[in-house]
């Protein structure tokens, strides 16, 4: 039997070690210890972790790269952001968004992330984001897959042409339901925006990703409203909430009543470590909170929580670099998630979980599913998380699209190694085998 190729000597994220994976015809065919074989490429993972690709399950693509046009957010916070934004938009050209969300992807490949749900604003009339990035969409296919999601930034009813722009964007082919309750003139507003773009998703048997609850106030709660029509609709799994940031303002009494409703409606939550402990708590003094919705609660309750990027490079957020474990790395620390088990699961929180909310089909590492693989230079997940790894190999669909050199330090130290890899300082329990 021959192999397109063969993967040999690999950690999972599942803590199997010396696992072989082999594949062909794009997808792969076995996953075992000591398969002996010839293939097209045989890569030895020499005891590194070979784990799925990462997935950004919340960006904004139309945005992306535009940092310094038509200039520089100086202070650095969300409403200069949104000003900036504003100012941003009726320059824009379909040709330049193109050409920076395909460098965008580009920059993704390389750090092995291959799934991308991004936002695109509808509230410019002209839909000049939305007719690009269906237009990257199709030529991202092969290696990127890109879900987009019809955003009325400036809000569904706030807006006098979003509500019709949402529509024109659905029709045009975008994937999801977007909005911004929190964002609507009054609650009301937000609370009736809710409904309504539930009743969209419902009639059209589309999903739902709102962002929701993105302030520091502990009474703006349109999740709840959130998780009330997901039921009533029969929408369950098919609803994400992003950034819920004001959940970490709120009282522990109502939090206990709203994260088993959130369970309950089983909605995805979605936090963006990076740029919510950025932007939120700018009007504190001292004590000063965090941007964070209640991430271990809600994965001690069950909920799925997948992190997004959210931002890179844009009229919010001035840095970012597509590095997922970037993402993990904040929200471990952000969340005081520091045990074994709790960096484990901001891992999954990068690659599996996602997963689910985009609905995405063959993915994993098993019998059947694409092979869609990353090689990192960490020995496990904890270790990928604290190094923020290498990605020596990215590969889609068998095939290796993108390869970066090992992490080699060259020392001139009398007495000391002429050379160090920072892989191999991952620490060793006293006594494990």
């Amino acid at each position: 039997m021959t192999f397109d190729l063969l993967v040999k000597n690999a950690n999972l994220p599942d803590d199997r070690t010396g696992i072989d994976i082999a594949v062909s015809g794009g997808k792969i065919v076995a996953v075992e210890a000591g398969i002996s074989a010839e293939a097209g490429r045989v890569i030895d993972a020499g005891g590194k972790l070979v784990t799925v690709p990462f997935i950004d399950i919340h960006f904004h693509m139309d945005a992306t790269l535009s940092l310094g046009t038509p200039r520089l957010n100086r202070s650095g916070t969300l409403l200069e952001g949104i000003q900036l934004w504003g100012e941003l938009k009726p320059l824009l050209t379909k040709e330049a968004v193109i050409e920076r969300a395909l460098r965008y992807c580009d920059l993704a490949v390389s750090q092995g992330l291959l799934a991308v749900r991004s936002h695109v604003d509808v509230c410019d009339d002209r839909l000049v984001g939305v007719e690009a990035l269906l237009e990257v969409k199709d030529l991202v296919k092969d290696y990127l897959d890109l879900q987009l999601v019809a955003f009325p930034q400036d809000g569904f009813y706030r807006s006098p042409t979003a509500a019709k722009n949402l529509i024109r964007s659905l029709d045009m082919g975008v994937d999801v339901v977007g909005g911004i309750p929190h964002f609507e003139r009054t609650m009301e507003d937000g609370r009736l925006s809710v409904k309504a773009l539930c009743e969209i998703a419902a009639e059209r048997g589309l999903m739902v990703d709102l962002h929701c609850d993105e302030t520091d106030d502990p009474m703006s709660r349109h999740i709840e409203s959130l998780a009330y029509e997901t039921q009533r609709l029969g929408l369950k799994g098919r609803v994400a909430g992003s950034h819920l940031t004001s959940m970490h303002s709120m009282d522990n009494y109502y939090a206990s009543k709203l994260l088993p409703l959130i369970a309950e409606a089983e909605i995805h939550c979605v936090p963006n470590p990076l740029a919510n402990i950025v932007l939120q708590g700018r009007h504190d003094a001292y004590p000063k909170r965090r941007g964070m919705m209640r991430v271990p609660e809600l994965m001690a309750l069950g909920v799925n929580v997948a992190f997004g990027q959210d931002s890179c490079m844009d009229p919010w957020y001035s840095f970012g670099s597509a590095d997922m474990l970037e993402v993990a790395h904040m929200a471990v620390h952000t969340g005081h998630m520091t045990s074994r088990d709790a960096v484990k699961s901001c891992f999954k929180a990068i690659t599996e979980n996602p997963a689910k909310t985009f609905g995405l089909e063959g993915y994993g590492i098993a019998v059947g599913c694409n092979a869609d693989l990353v090689l990192l230079e960490a020995r496990d997940t904890i270790e990928a998380v604290r190094m923020k790894a290498n990605r020596l190999a990215v590969i889609r669909r068998g095939k290796v699209i993108a390869e970066t050199a090992p992490r080699t330090a060259t020392l001139s130290l009398q007495g000391r190694p002429a050379t160090i890899e920072p892989w191999r300082y991952a620490p060793v329990e006293a006594g494990a085998n």
